[in-house]
């Protein structure tokens, strides 16, 4: 139940915004949001209704994209939550769209938080919920606390909310820390202690996910007190092999003099006395002169702690990007060219790529970007289309406005027409009292993109025309158009152009969706395979929590493979493999042996077959492995009897894949 009547709440909310009432909490801020919330938003005050909350599909697809930021976030949400359960608090964290990806809640009291709207899957943005404390930080990027009526909407008027911002080591917003309450004290001054955690806590997961994400350079751990290098360093700056610092957190930015803009690690301090990458490999810690202002910082020096891509010069590792290129400069490709472009991450190991059509495919998009060109992306299912759309608008003018990815596949043709356009109060039973948005909607003023575009229906493609065309949209059962700004990629495996001499996409459509086309290799046709089988490697192995290395011949295995499925599939059977890794090396009799069957013939059954004479385990587990472990096929290949191949299976320690 709302903490104060919804029509006093109304009255209030209106009275602030148009100054005949003191603002709320004598805060800029809320009335701001406030006054977007009811004008730009037209969202009604009143209203009692709980956030949208996505579907299990739509959750696991978005946490999907987020693993290397939960990873890092983990232990900090338990962390907190233990410290702050006792006064009935849950602990939620979001990504930079607002939706909860990960929270921490009491299991006994799970039902009475997610009534008010607190759990997994939960929609914060503040188009959607107006003033709260995660739609204010993903809209100014400061920490803030909502405290009970501060709250736009009257449903969550019980609440209090204290949030903060987290950043990638890029500079952009990643996610948001938030720590909610259904019932709290009224003074605010009760959530101060609370506050400050989270900040504290955001913090910690903002260094966590640098370091996750710089793990192939050298790292500076700080501290302007020696004793405090080791147990609670503030300032961390990651540079490259040749000095160039490649990113700092917010503290050394804030401590540190210099960093802003490319420089060397030379440039910031005086290491005349001392080789960094030298100290690095020692656990000495040394004092730093700053050149800037003489004094000193107390630092260690960590070397990386996995191997870099070959010739990577830059930022690190992209914010929840599948690893689908390398990090070498390809000839052809002239990246001071786009000196001057903002870029994602995720996009410059694109551009960076060994393989020269992903280069130059990267080249142009970053040219096109932004610049209001319907983009269509080909390419095969599993290739890499979606990642590649987000590295798109992540570079563009509007990289921190939403991307909002719709698969028109996936959708069944009876819902999409609702999911795409949203749908007015009362539209068909079932729908929700207050209606819902659409997908083009909640993508206004951001990027909409449309997967699997050749998979959505006829009568659909007449209303999307409309909607690029004019540049508004009619939600089902409605009568008045509501205006959007969109930036529209699509993306397909079908050849468009054989449906549209077939009657079955278009031709208008085709004409508005192509204003430039890309192509996607499939992963078996790439340059750079063996930089994205070590990449996609790196990061499975990291998620299974253990060092772990890839066999040789295992990489050339899935390097000479097919892969229908592309980068998708290939990231199954790698997470598979390290799942179930018995030892520190990956090898082939980790593969399932479905899998594994299939990567035999890659390079060729008789070498597979033979091996080094001088080593029968190898020869055993590989043609165990070939003849997909069946015990007798594996012995006849041998040529022994099975009683002796299990003999030596016990010798040699070998276990099959589903024993393990």
């Amino acid at each position: 139940m709302p903490y104060v009547r919804q029509n006093q709440h109304v009255d209030r909310v209106r009275g602030a915004i148009e100054g005949r009432l003191p603002a709320p909490a004598n805060s800029a801020r809320l009335v701001s949001s406030w006054q977007r919330s009811f004008e730009q938003y037209q969202l009604d005050p009143g209203s009692a209704i709980g956030p949208r909350v996505l579907t299990a599909a739509e959750l696991r697809e978005v946490q999907g994209k987020e693993e290397a930021f939960l990873r890092a976030s983990g232990q900090c949400l338990t962390r907190l939550h233990d410290m702050i359960r006792v006064a009935d608090y849950c602990v939620m964290l979001s990504d930079a769209h607002g939706v909860t990806i990960d929270y921490r809640i009491d299991r006994e009291r799970r039902g009475d938080f997610r009534h008010a709207g607190l759990h997994l899957g939960s929609c914060w943005s503040e188009r959607e919920e107006g003033t709260c404390g995660i739609a204010n930080v993903l809209t100014d990027l400061a920490p803030i606390t909502v405290h009970k009526i501060d709250h736009f909407r009257a449903a969550f008027t019980t609440l209090t909310c204290s949030a903060a911002p987290i950043f990638a080591p890029t500079g952009e917003l990643i996610g948001v820390l938030d720590a909610s309450a259904i019932h709290s004290p009224d003074n605010r001054d009760s959530q101060h202690l609370v506050y400050q955690l989270v900040r504290q806590s955001a913090g910690l997961i903002e260094d966590g996910y640098f370091l996750n994400q710089t793990a192939e350079h050298w790292i500076l751990f700080g501290h302007q007190n020696r004793n405090y290098v080791e147990a609670q360093p503030e300032i961390l700056i990651a540079f490259d092999e040749t000095g160039a610092i490649v990113a700092a957190n917010r503290r050394a930015h804030e401590c540190v003099p210099g960093l802003d803009g490319p420089r060397h690690i030379d440039d910031i301090f005086d290491t005349s006395d001392a080789h960094l990458r030298d100290v690095g490999r020692t656990d000495f810690i040394i004092g730093l002169r700053l050149r800037a202002n003489g004094t000193t910082l107390h630092a260690r020096i960590r070397a990386p702690l996995r191997r870099r891509s070959h010739g990577a010069h830059g930022a690190p590792t992209g914010h929840g990007a599948a690893a689908a290129s390398s990090t070498t400069v390809s000839s052809g490709t002239n990246p001071s060219t786009l000196r001057e472009q903002p870029m994602s991450s995720a996009m410059r190991r694109f551009l960076h790529s060994d393989d020269t059509r992903i280069a130059r495919m990267a080249e142009v998009a970053l040219r096109i970007a932004g610049r209001r060109l319907p983009i269509l992306i080909l390419g095969e299912t599993g290739a890499g289309k979606e990642v590649f759309a987000r590295a798109i608008h992540d570079s563009g003018a509007r990289h921190a406005r939403p991307f909002v990815a719709v698969n028109c596949g996936a959708i069944p043709e009876s819902l999409i027409e609702s999911e795409l356009f949203g749908y007015a109060p009362g539209a068909f039973t079932g729908a929700r009292n207050r209606g819902a948005r659409g997908k083009i909607a909640l993508a206004d003023s951001g990027t909409l993109f449309l997967d699997e575009i050749g998979d959505m229906p006829l009568n659909l493609q007449t209303r999307l025309l409309r909607v690029l065309a004019e540049g508004e949209v009619l939600p089902l059962g409605g009568d008045t158009p509501v205006r959007v700004d969109v930036d529209v990629i699509c993306a397909t495996h079908r050849n468009l152009e054989q449906m549209v001499q077939a009657g079955t996409f278009r031709e208008d459509l085709y004409y508005r969706l192509t204003g430039a086309t890309l192509a996607m290799p499939p992963l078996r046709e790439r340059a750079d395979i063996d930089e994205v089988i070590a990449a996609v490697f790196d990061e499975e192995a990291q998620a299974a929590g253990h060092v772990l290395t890839l066999d040789a011949r295992l990489a050339e295995c899935l390097a000479q493979h097919a892969w229908p499925g592309n980068i998708r599939q290939l990231r199954n059977v790698v997470r598979y493999a390290c799942a179930v890794c018995d030892s520190t090396r990956v090898e082939l009799r980790h593969v399932s042996p479905d899998m594994a069957a299939q990567l035999v013939p890659a390079i060729g059954v008789d070498t597979l077959a033979a091996g080094d004479p001088d080593d029968e385990r190898d020869r055993i587990v590989r043609a165990l492995t070939l003849h997909q472990w069946r015990p007798n096929d594996a012995a006849r290949a041998l040529g022994m009897s099975r009683a002796t191949l299990y003999r030596r299976i016990a010798r040699f320690g070998i276990v099959g894949p589903h024993r393990l």
